[in-house]
């Protein structure tokens, strides 16, 4: 057995418990078998490559230290009476990492895999997503898609989006004109308010550090359903005339009713919380007793502001306008309106180029695929990089860093390009490192509480939508085919996004934790309990929050 201090703390070892007054349960005051934040267990990356597997005994203690060991404090972060899962809750709680890992696999079988699924079949309908009828659609509906969501659960509403998404999308094989077309894309977009509700359902399940990665997972599932999308799109579309009915109609309909199928199968596929996955249908449930109490633990020793609120009840109209009055995440929103523009035209309009220089419909479906499979790979590459370096701004400027010399290159194109070449550098400029999942696991991480996560994730969204709806507006009919003034335009925003706006919203970051760090270090242990009796700060307003940067 390896030595340190991380394989020396037996599961067994005995330690000096004391009683919080009417808590209703115990807690370790003396906590020397806790593991330290920079002890904490290997993540994602040091797994995926085995390293440090060897300098570390699986059975010996995993549990990170919260602030629940701290006897005078840890009152003032307890869970509501209220919290779901309160019944679980025990800061004595202890669990191996041999445990943690095998819990951890079981909840991405049995909780990510069917969130990716209903992920991945709302982007089968990729056709015309860019139109701005569906973005402004998107955007106005939100926020109060995440409000209905925070009311009635993620586990009831994301179903009921993806099946309300399915039957709107089936029935544009019934389209008869210019109307109809536009009152489907309309209502396409008011049921497609999926990522905020995804990541408040799987912050119900993932530690800040595990969102990260898994949101990654399900952009890549979006690219994987895509690639299948393309090769569906170009076999049914050879349907056109079957029936009397055109192709395009066909892949309305075959592609929204996979989508109903998939849609109904989450509904029962989705427990609400760690400690609610028992019913009539599945009586023994997904987790045992013990592996219910070592999820809920380790969330809220993670945040334990995750215990704020219970997980059907809606926000209040204070703290709805609170989350909306936060300063501190609007350093993200514009990130949000601003890092997509550069390579985003060019992936809206991929199909459209294409064709302009010479390939014909089914050639440019095919062609998609390429920049889509060298897109996964680079998703998952970055997402690695930023769990590794445990860095979010530097590692996210790296989608712009990679997008610039592809826009340059664009841009020097001569009049009348090869085809071919034209396409590799399309490809190259589209196979970029996708950071928004860093982005939203960011922006969930800095909201610092349910409520603020539910209202910040949100509009973080909308900035992302308005981003889409700016930027199909640059690419203009007089200024094709080669989009000079377009693509300079793209040039200029991603040099502002590289030198201005992504250094600037670390060093906001950097100059808020020191502010707070002064005034957190002068306080004594009285002094901050005092402060936590009576403060009215709530989430990442409190002196003892820190933004992640």
């Amino acid at each position: 057995m390896a030595t340190g201090p991380t394989t020396t703390k037996s599961a067994s070892s005995s330690v000096e418990k004391y009683s919080g007054k009417d808590l209703g349960v115990s807690f370790r005051e003396v906590a020397s078998d806790l593991v330290d934040e920079a002890e904490q267990q290997p993540n994602f990356t040091e797994l995926l490559f085995r390293k440090r597997k060897h300098l570390i005994d699986p059975d010996v203690i995993a549990t990170k230290r919260s602030v629940f060991d701290d006897a005078m404090l840890a009152p003032h972060y307890w869970p509501k009476k209220d919290y779901e899962n309160i019944h679980r809750f025990d800061p004595s709680a202890r669990w191996t990492y041999r445990e943690e890992w095998a819990l951890v696999r079981k909840i991405d079988w049995k909780i990510m895999v069917m969130a990716a699924i209903g992920f991945s079949a709302l982007n089968l309908d990729h056709f015309n997503l860019g139109n701005s009828i569906f973005r402004l659609a998107f955007l106005c509906a939100e926020l109060p898609s995440q409000l209905v969501s925070k009311r009635v659960g993620p586990d009831r509403w994301i179903p009921t989006q993806i099946c309300l998404w399915s039957l709107v999308s089936l029935s544009q094989f019934w389209l008869t004109g210019r109307t109809s077309f536009l009152v489907c894309r309309a209502l396409l977009g008011y049921v497609l308010d999926f990522i905020p509700d995804l990541v408040l359902y799987l912050s119900y399940f993932c530690t800040k550090t595990e969102l990260p990665i898994r949101l990654a997972l399900f952009w890549m599932s979006m690219y994987l359903c895509s690639i299948v999308a393309s090769f569906l799109a170009f076999g049914i579309l050879h349907l056109d005339g079957m029936a009397g009915k055109a192709g395009w109609r066909w892949l309305f309909l075959i592609e929204g009713g996979i989508t109903l199928l998939i849609g109904v199968a989450t509904f029962f596929n989705m427990p609400a919380s760690p400690t609610q996955t028992k019913t009539w249908f599945r009586p023994k449930g997904w987790f045992s007793e013990r592996e219910e109490i070592i999820m809920v633990n380790r969330i809220l020793r993670d945040d334990p502001t995750k215990g704020d609120m219970h997980n059907r009840e809606g926000l209040s109209l204070r703290r709805f306008w609170t989350a909306i009055c936060d300063y501190d995440l609007w350093p993200l929103y514009i990130l949000g309106l601003m890092f997509g523009i550069p390579n985003s035209p060019s992936s809206t309009y991929l199909t459209l180029l294409l064709r302009d220089i010479g390939f014909n419909t089914f050639q440019t479906n095919l062609l998609s695929i390429p920049y889509q499979a060298l897109g996964i790979v680079t998703m998952f590459l970055i997402t690695l990089l930023s769990e590794h370096l445990g860095e979010r701004t530097f590692v996210a400027m790296l989608e712009d860093l990679w997008t610039l010399p592809f826009l340059v290159a664009l841009y020097a194109l001569p009049s009348g390009p090869n085809p071919w070449v034209f396409f590799a550098i399309v490809t190259g400029l589209l196979s970029f490192p996708y950071t928004h999942p860093i982005q939203v696991g960011w922006c969930s991480r800095n909201a610092g509480g349910v409520s603020g996560r539910t209202v910040n994730a949100s509009l973080y969204n909308m900035f992302v939508q308005a981003s889409s709806i700016i930027a199909s507006q640059i690419y203009v009919a007089n200024d094709a085919p080669r989009y000079e003034r377009g693509n300079r335009i793209l040039i200029i925003i991603c040099c502002i996004n590289l030198g201005i706006l992504y250094p600037g919203t670390k060093a906001y970051y950097i100059w808020r934790n020191r502010q707070r760090d002064k005034i957190w270090s002068r306080m004594t242990v009285k002094e901050r309990d005092h402060y936590l009796r009576t403060t009215k700060d709530v989430g990442n307003r409190r002196l003892d929050f820190r933004f992640a940067h």
